[in-house]
């Protein structure tokens, strides 16, 4: 797996070889910041990577011009992999890499960001509710993004915390955009 663009472009990405994690593949990757760099400016930018297996989404976020990321796994194969990737890719003090689970980072964070992933398990319960629990913390700022990786028979409620959509689709791989309600009033 690779950097598909900007200050670290092609350089290889390290992950668990098992199916444990599931990296977000290129085309997914290209599409999601094709459609970002539309809708936000990610240079200087803060940005929190929940469940984050490899770290391609932050990384590729870093590699495009954002300041600094947060990685929240707690998978130890996965974590060894985040460190390796960052110290490969020679941006060790731009990140952070926490070895917590990710609804309890959410919970007990104080931090705000400009753009935030959620790529958990396809099993993972509790991923309807992340929106939810992400926007009631006011965690994405005003101007700013949640994107959540599920598989398509996961269904988010409607909520006057965040607007919903668009909604990408790669085979059974959907990815949700969603921003703080406020943007829109």
């Amino acid at each position: 797996m690779r950097i598909i663009t900007g200050l670290y472009k092609g350089r290889n990405l390290t992950t668990v070889p098992d199916l444990t994690v599931r990296p977000a593949t290129e085309r997914v990757r290209q599409t999601l910041f094709n459609m970002l760099v539309n809708r936000i400016d990610l240079q200087g930018i803060d940005v929190l990577d929940l469940f984050a297996g490899s770290g391609s989404l932050g990384f590729e976020a870093l590699s495009r011009g954002a300041r600094h990321v947060v990685f929240v796994e707690r998978d130890p194969d996965a974590l060894r992999h985040l460190e390796v990737n960052a110290s490969a890719l020679g941006c060790t003090e731009a990140v952070d890499i926490l070895s917590d689970d990710a609804l309890r980072y959410v919970r007990s964070t104080k931090e705000t960001f400009t753009l935030v992933f959620a790529d958990p398990p396809y099993a993972f319960e509790e991923t309807p509710s992340i929106p939810a629990e992400i926007f009631s913390r006011s965690i994405v700022q005003a101007e700013g993004y949640l994107l959540i990786e599920h598989p398509g028979t996961v269904r988010f409620a409607a909520s006057s915390l965040y607007n919903a959509g668009p909604e990408k689709k790669f085979g059974r791989t959907h990815v949700t955009f969603f921003q703080p309600q406020k943007a829109h009033s």
